[in-house]
């Protein structure tokens, strides 16, 4: 067989391949072997047939186009490799020669994934959230924590938001009590808005003994207004604990509230240096597509939005729903969601077209042991044997697909580290502040504070 490669407009090439009548004849062969699998003769047991007595009673005619068909996608993908072509799609064929007889020969035309100018990309700057832990954040932790151990006190005075009322609840439409809007001596958060807004509305500055009556829309969009009569019985006010060492010893491990804002700034800490470490690949990412100002192809996109679609059912189906019902129980339109995802996709295809030309650029290899680590790897998450999975990806192409893979991740990777880390206020981040530091701490001492459940 020889190949030669063209290069066409619009991210297409055209592989011309020429196959001598020699050659060919072994798939003619083989064509004649599965067809005497397939039809009955009489004398002859089903795929013992010799390949003469096949000619004479169908012809070589129908073998060939059989070969042909069979023949000519192997040759394709030999051409493919040969030349190192990234195809993307599906190739269009034409066969100019060797239908009747003689050489084949046959022309693939097929797109072919882009190389895009990613200019800038070692001087990115990228956002991320600080490492750093303020005194304000782990005040806020410590009145969240405090909030926990509030206790609600009878107040003789109108009513404030925050307050918590004692009430009876009477809501009913043309006279009739309406079912899951009545109650008695429910107990309120005013401002939660966990009703309906006209309930914190009517209840600010009321005091014990009021009866509000008002007409409200239905808690659910599609009822009609519902008229409720609120009889306030009791107002309570929310008393936080004094943040001091009696507090710390009553909500944690810990003797003195320093020692608990000690606690609390560890750990939150390590908390906010993974979400800045993950932060970093995607901020990275998004801002590396940024630099790709070529149309990348539908095919890629396609394949993406294929992708991912296939992924969210996967796991939908782990939880026993279709991506219809999740549709509806999330109120998104299928035509949105689509175009959404579509979005999504082709920044995710700029992604990898840009890492492909930082890789390309830098000179970013994979070897053959990164290779089979990858090969272990896999047989690791799917249970097999590693050389029954080696053989599988070499079966149906594959192996250069793990490998770009690959090439891509390290791409990222060697971003990662050459990109400039700031944070929100734009001041530069250290690496070192996102190292994790050793876990010292005795697995048994888990601080008591609910606030890091």
């Amino acid at each position: 067989m020889e190949s030669t490669v063209e290069a066409l407009e619009g991210n297409k090439v055209k592989l011309s391949i020429a196959v001598t009548e020699g050659e060919f004849e072994v798939d003619i062969d083989d064509a004649f072997k599965r067809i005497a699998r397939e039809v009955r003769l009489p004398g002859f047991r089903p795929g013992k047939a010799p390949r003469k007595v096949l000619e004479a009673r169908i012809g070589l005619e129908a073998a060939r186009v059989e070969a042909l068909e069979r023949a000519l996608p192997k040759y394709y993908l030999e051409a493919v490799d040969e030349h190192d072509v990234d195809v993307i799609a599906q190739p269009e064929w034409e066969i100019t020669s060797g239908q009747e007889g003689g050489d084949v020969a046959f022309e693939a035309t097929v797109e072919v994934r882009p190389q895009v100018l990613v200019g800038g990309y070692a001087s990115l700057r990228v956002e991320i959230p600080s490492p750093e832990v303020s005194d304000e954040e782990i005040e806020e932790r410590i009145d969240h924590l405090r909030e926990s151990f509030a206790k609600l006190e009878p107040v003789e005075r109108p009513v404030q938001e925050g307050d918590h009322v004692t009430i009876d609840v009477a809501g009913s439409r043309d006279g009739e009590p309406m079912e899951g809007l009545t109650a008695d001596d429910y107990l309120y958060e005013v401002g939660s808005g966990t009703i309906v807004p006209e309930f914190d509305e009517q209840l600010v500055g009321a005091e014990a003994g009021a009866e509000l009556t008002f007409t409200a829309e239905h808690p659910q969009p599609d009822e009609d207004p519902v008229d409720f009569t609120l009889t306030v019985k009791e107002v309570k006010e929310k008393v936080l604990p004094e943040a001091d060492d009696a507090f710390a010893a009553e909500a944690s491990e810990f003797e003195t509230i320093d020692e608990l804002r000690d606690d609390l700034r560890s750990r939150f800490g390590m908390v906010k240096k993974v979400q800045a470490r993950m932060a970093v690949q995607q901020k990275t990412a998004e801002a590396l597509a940024e630099l790709v100002d070529e149309e990348v192809p539908q095919a890629l996109v396609d394949q993406e939005v294929q992708n991912r679609l296939q992924d969210l059912a996967m796991r939908l189906q782990a939880q026993g729903i279709g991506i219809e019902q999740y549709l509806a129980s999330t109120g998104q339109d299928q035509e949105a969601f689509i175009a959404d995802l579509r979005e999504t996709a082709t920044g995710g295809v700029k992604v990898d077209l840009a890492l492909r030309a930082v890789a390309e650029a830098e000179g970013l290899e994979v070897d053959d042991d990164e290779l089979e680590a990858e090969f272990q790897a896999v047989a690791e998450r799917v249970g097999e044997k590693v050389a029954k999975v080696r053989k599988q990806l070499e079966r149906n192409g594959q192996v250069s697909a793990v490998r770009s893979d690959l090439r891509t991740r390290k791409a990222l990777e060697w971003l990662v580290e050459h990109v400039e880390l700031v944070d929100e206020g734009g001041s530069t981040i250290d690496r070192a502040d996102l190292e994790m530091a050793p876990d010292t701490s005795d697995d048994g001492d888990d601080a008591a504070t609910e606030d890091d459940e």
